[in-house]
C-alpha cells in the first residue's frame, strides 16, 4: 500500500527542523547503506549519533504519534529511530534499490524488519527542481513530491529512487516500521475496514448495532493476524 499522510509536522516543526539542518554536520550517506545500496547512494546524511539527528527524531516521532491516519494505516510494532538525508549539488541523487529487510540498531539495540518504508519531506517543493521519489508498482513508476511536512509509506519490497536534484536542496526523514501485522494485504484490509467505520461513526454514531458490529470485526480480523 502506498499512502499520502498529510501535516506529519506543522509549521512551527518544520521552522525548527528547518534551522537545526542549516546548520548540522551533514556526511557522505553511503556510510549508512548497504553493499548493493552503497553502489546507488550519492547523497548526504546528518551522522546517527549527533545532536542534531537526536532532535529532529524527537520532533518526527512526536509527530507520527499525534496521527491517527499513521497508526491505522501502518500498525507499528516497532520504528527505526529516523534519519536525516540531503540531496543537492554534486550528491543529487539515489538510483534504483531496495530496502535491506532487516535495520540493525545502533548499540545492540535491536533490530527492525522493515515492512514499511517512509520519508517525510522536510523541504518545500519550490525550494528544488527534481528529487521525485520514483517507486515502481505494478501499475507502472509512482512519482512523489509532496509538500513540506508530508509523508509518504509504501512497502518496503518496492523498488524505488530519487531523481537528481538539479537545483537547490531536498531535505527528508527517512525511516522503516516493523508492523504487527506483516503482510501488506492484510494491513490494507485493515485500513479500509477502519476508514469505513469512523465514516459511519460520524454519520450513524458509535452505539448503532450496525457499527458495534463491524468494530468487533475489525477488532477479531487484527487479533487473528497480529503479532505483539
Amino acid at each position: 500500500m502506498l499512502l499520502h499522510v498529510r501535516e506529519v509536522l506543522n509549521a512551527g516543526e518544520l521552522s525548527r527542523a528547518r534551522a537545526v539542518l542549516a546548520t548540522a554536520p551533514w556526511g557522505d550517506g553511503r556510510a549508512t547503506a548497504g553493499e548493493q545500496a552503497s553502489l546507488a547512494k550519492h547523497n548526504e546524511q546528518l551522522p546517527e549519533d549527533c545532536e542534531p539527528t537526536r532532535e529532529l527524531q524527537q520532533l518526527v516521532l512526536r509527530g507520527l504519534e499525534r496521527n491517527a491516519l499513521f497508526f491505522s494505516a501502518s500498525l507499528p510494532k516497532h520504528i527505526s529511530p529516523p534519519l536525516f538525508n540531503r540531496y543537492g549539488g554534486g550528491s543529487n541523487r539515489f538510483d534504483n534499490h531496495v530496502d535491506g529487510a532487516v535495520r540493525y540498531l545502533r548499540q545492540g539495540a535491536g533490530r527492525v524488519r522493515t515492512d514499511i518504508s517512509c520519508t517525510l519531506f522536510l523541504s518545500a517543493p519550490d525550494d528544488y527542481d527534481g528529487g521525485e521519489l520514483v517507486i515502481e508498482d505494478v501499475a507502472g513508476p509512482r512519482r512523489i513530491k509532496l509538500p513540506a511536512g508530508d509523508m509518504v509509506l509504501y512497502p518496503a519490497t518496492s523498488v524505488h529512487r530519487v531523481e537528481p536534484v538539479t537545483r537547490g536542496a531536498r531535505t527528508a526523514a527517512f525511516f522503516w516500521i516493523q508492523s504487527m501485522v506483516r503482510s501488506d494485504e492484510q494491513r490494507r484490509l485493515l485500513f479500509d475496514m477502519d476508514n469505513h467505520l469512523r465514516q459511519l461513526r460520524s454519520t450513524i454514531g458509535d452505539t448503532d448495532p450496525a457499527v458495534v458490529g463491524l468494530t468487533g470485526t475489525y477488532h477479531n480480523l487484527l487479533r487473528l493476524w497480529v503479532d505483539v
